[in-house]
């Protein structure tokens, strides 16, 4: 990797003096050393989230949208100007958290059904996911696009059941399909089953905990990326959902790191959100 950098010497250069050589190991280091504090930038960004999130959905949105994309430009600057620092891996990948937000709040989605707007979203944050995953390096099994123990995995699935109703007690959310029958229910729950259970996990089971793994070590990765997935939830105005949607983050990081596998995590996820948006909803009407 040096050699792209450093010039090459041939054999009738004469050999390097004391001082360059010492200078020569010492960009060496500059170059593929970690931060010295991780630890500390990473969590300075999650208070800048942090504060971003709350402003926009308590406070003076305008304000927060703006914060968000300081956020953006922020992590993308840093993680581009430090390519050889283990450190740029996370700063790209927690550079989602504020697009998700930007793109939710300025896409022209008005006149769309609401369900519809978690599909035209997704696409290009799939796009995105893909192109992070290249310029990182990841392969397919680093992230976690594997089967796995099946029926392990079916097993974790069916956590989305009791974590989906658990969360509607909380929200109490409005239904997201105009009627309680197949022909009404299939196509939304497919999208949320996708553009929700599946892309949100690639990003922060797949793409997210592998860098803050990478970076800060897994007990510790794991934890900051359930922190971030929580508050980006900070938008329903729940408290106690934060800390809910934080406790199933934490398990869902935990089966990922056990199993290498976003197969459970993703269906669970999905059918999460299909009992929150579109089974719970209609079982409570009456």
């Amino acid at each position: 990797m040096l050699s792209r950098f450093l010039p090459l010497r041939t054999a009738g250069d004469e050999a390097d003096t004391p001082g360059a050589a010492g200078a020569r190991r010492a960009l060496q280091r500059r170059l593929t050393a970690p931060s010295a504090r991780p630890g500390l930038l990473a969590g300075a960004y999650l208070a800048w989230l942090t504060a971003a999130e709350l402003i926009s959905s308590l406070g003076e949105p305008r304000l927060g949208l703006l914060l968000h994309a300081g956020l953006l430009i922020a992590l993308i600057y840093h993680a581009a100007r430090d390519l050889h620092d283990p450190l740029h891996q996370l700063l790209l990948t927690l550079a989602f958290a504020p697009l998700i937000r930007l793109m939710s709040f300025s896409l022209p989605l008005a006149s769309f059904p609401q369900v519809a707007w978690y599909f035209i979203v997704s696409l290009p944050l799939f796009v995105a996911a893909w192109l992070v995953m290249r310029v990182l390096g990841y392969s397919r099994r680093d992230i976690g696009l594997r089967v796995g123990p099946l029926p392990l995995q079916l097993l974790i699935a069916l956590t989305g059941l009791t974590f989906g109703y658990v969360e509607y007690r909380i929200l109490a959310p409005a239904p997201l399909a105009a009627a309680f029958t197949w022909q009404k229910l299939w196509l939304p729950a497919l999208i949320l089953l996708v553009s929700t259970g599946f892309l949100e996990e690639l990003i922060f089971r797949g793409l997210m905990q592998r860098a803050a793994v990478q970076t800060l070590g897994q007990g510790v990765g794991v934890l900051y990326v359930s922190l971030v997935f929580a508050v980006l939830h900070a938008g329903y105005k729940s408290l106690l959902d934060v800390v809910f949607v934080f406790v199933v983050a934490l398990f869902f990081g935990w089966i990922v790191a056990r199993t290498r596998s976003l197969l459970g995590v993703t269906l669970a996820h999905g059918l999460t959100n299909i009992m929150l948006f579109l089974v719970m909803p209609y079982l409570t009407l009456g």
